[in-house]
């Protein structure tokens, strides 16, 4: 059996705000509406469902998911930085990792971590 990634999903109070997040900040693209619930994204290939809790589904759903981590080319971390702030995103740590490489983690609507990794040239 071959096993590939299909999408994260991110559950949320506001699709709608998240969305645009993911748009205005990460160059997300919105690929489709889900009806009332939300929106599928593309995240430089990385499918995204960002919606409400979804009535039909009877488990307990939860909001958030722990941190997405994005690569970026190097130099480009302190520009993507300067946006962030820009757009009053809260910076949470700034600090390098294994071979050097710098990243930053950042904080998405409903308390969502993100990552960029800063790569070697």
């Amino acid at each position: 059996m071959a096993l590939k990634l299909n999408h994260v999903h991110l559950k949320t109070h506001n699709p709608k705000k998240t969305a645009e997040f993911y748009v205005e900040n990460l160059g997300a693209t919105v690929e489709a509406e889900l009806g009332t619930n939300g929106y599928r994204l593309d995240l430089h290939g990385l499918k995204l469902n960002v919606t409400t809790h979804i009535a039909s589904q009877t488990r307990e759903q939860l909001y958030g998911m722990e941190h997405i981590a994005i690569d970026c080319d190097a130099g480009e971390l302190d520009g993507l930085v300067q946006k962030l702030k820009a757009n009053g995103t809260p910076i949470l740590e700034e600090t390098s990792v294994g071979g050097g490489r710098r990243v930053c983690f950042f904080e998405g609507p409903d308390g969502v971590q993100l990552e960029f990794i800063e790569m070697k040239a």
